[in-house]
């Protein structure tokens, strides 16, 4: 698929979630009570910081918070793509980072997440994930896969799949997607 394609489909599904958060507005408090048990046990679990009509990590990050895992959020610290992953407990400070997200300040401890909740456009039942085309978090999950094991699940309004979604050689694939419907793993 050609970039400009690829840019029709992220106009199309960022229509689609501004539709879905306004239609849904518990459905990630609906998504954190589906959360499977054997996750629950994880040590570092990383989200983000939602923009716009982003599904809300926050309710789910409560979950893993509760069950004892120490939470993460990104960090981007240059415009050439580095993000890091430091610990955050609600109530932090936030400092905009690099590209103007709200973030954890650079000086707390920098972490590897065992799972990361990852935001995005659209995702399919083969584990594809569209984001919102900087890279930031594909580079990031590639790093930490080369590190050991890691789950990536991404944070969605079950309305965002889609029937494929187009993937190059250095996009991350998903392990799972979490929705207000349900626990999907994939394959």
């Amino acid at each position: 698929m050609s970039q400009s394609a690829k840019a029709v489909l992220r106009a199309r599904m960022r229509r689609r979630r501004r539709d879905l958060a306004a239609q849904g507005p518990d459905a990630a408090i609906r998504a954190a009570g589906l959360i499977p048990e054997a996750l629950l046990g994880i040590g570092v679990v990383a989200g983000y910081a939602p923009l716009g009509d982003e599904f809300d990590p926050g309710p789910v990050m409560r979950c893993f918070a509760e069950a004892g895992a120490r939470l993460a959020r990104p960090a981007v610290r240059d415009s050439h793509g580095g993000l890091d992953f430091h610990l955050w407990r609600e109530g932090d400070p936030l400092s905009p980072d690099a590209l103007g997200v709200p973030s954890p300040l650079l000086t707390s401890e920098h972490v590897f997440p065992e799972l990361v909740l990852a935001p995005l456009l659209a995702f399919d039942r083969h584990g594809g994930r569209l984001g919102q085309g900087g890279g930031y978090f594909d580079r990031a999950i590639a790093g930490l896969r080369a590190r050991g094991p890691l789950i990536v699940v991404g944070l969605a309004f079950a309305g965002q799949e889609v029937e494929e979604v187009p993937l190059e050689a250095h996009d991350a694939r998903l392990d799972a997607v979490l929705t207000e419907d349900g626990y999907v793993e994939f394959g």
